[in-house]
């Protein structure tokens, strides 16, 4: 593989697949369940979804904790090699306001809906 030894080239190999930095930028915010990745990645499909996890996971980037619970419940958080990867989501939010005017905020996700007892 060309450049195998070039840290841009291999740190791309990483994030550069779509949705994955969207990803980070949501764990980023805390540890999330997967629902909750799915609704605030509008767009994704539950099987790529569960792909960019594990794909993460496998890159030591996420952490994957499984409740003993009935229905089991999984969370989601950045590592500390995830943490290292939040500045470049900083910088390219910064980038994205100064260059691009994208003034929005693009970590909301929409209120979860409670239902009545």
């Amino acid at each position: 593989m060309p450049n195998s030894d070039c840290p841009v080239c291999r740190t791309a190999d990483i994030v550069c697949g779509k949705w994955t930095l969207l990803v980070i930028r949501d764990l980023a915010e805390g540890t999330a369940r997967f629902c909750e990745l799915e609704r605030s990645l509008e767009g994704i499909s539950p099987r790529t979804l569960s792909l960019r996890l594990r794909a993460l996971e496998e890159e030591g980037i996420v952490a994957r904790e499984t409740f003993p619970e009935v229905p089991p419940r999984v969370e989601y958080a950045l590592t500390e090699k995830g943490r290292a990867l939040v500045p470049i989501i900083d910088s390219m939010r910064a980038y994205g306001n100064e260059w691009l005017g994208a003034t929005g905020s693009c970590a909301e996700a929409p209120e979860p809906v409670v239902a009545a007892a």
